[in-house]
């Protein structure tokens, strides 16, 4: 049976992330645009969420936002994405969270393409890509 990940003690995830996982995911931070390795890949597949494997997104959603992380416009299903308000750094903004660990994605924004108009923009820290070519 596969433990829940939720349940994870904070040392489990430290010894199963790397440091910038750990960072992004467990405590809410966030690596510098242009930077990550997916903010940029055009690789046909599923990101899934980087510390439980949650399928969070597709492919055929992610387009290039110029905000330098990668941006989908859709979530993979309604129950992969939990939201919050975050109002840190003198903002209120919606925080993405993995439905599956509570991992931190990044941000959903108002600003994006149709169909949706919106904009789930992620850190590539927090996600794993299964190719599918």
């Amino acid at each position: 049976m596969k433990k829940d990940t939720t349940m994870k003690t904070d040392a489990e995830w430290r010894e199963e992330l790397t440091p910038e996982q750990y960072q992004v995911c467990r405590c809410g931070g966030t690596e510098p645009p242009f930077t990550g390795k997916y903010w940029n890949t055009k690789t046909p597949g599923t990101y899934h969420c980087a510390a439980c494997d949650t399928p969070l997104f597709s492919s055929d959603t992610k387009y290039d936002s110029g905000s330098g992380w990668p941006s989908f416009w859709e979530a993979i299903n309604n129950k992969a994405i939990s939201e919050k308000t975050d109002i840190t750094h003198g903002m209120v903004r919606t925080e993405i969270l993995c439905a599956g660990c509570d991992s931190h994605l990044g941000h959903v924004f108002p600003d994006g393409p149709k169909p949706t108009g919106l904009r789930y923009c992620t850190n590539s820290a927090s996600l794993t890509l299964k190719s599918s070519g």
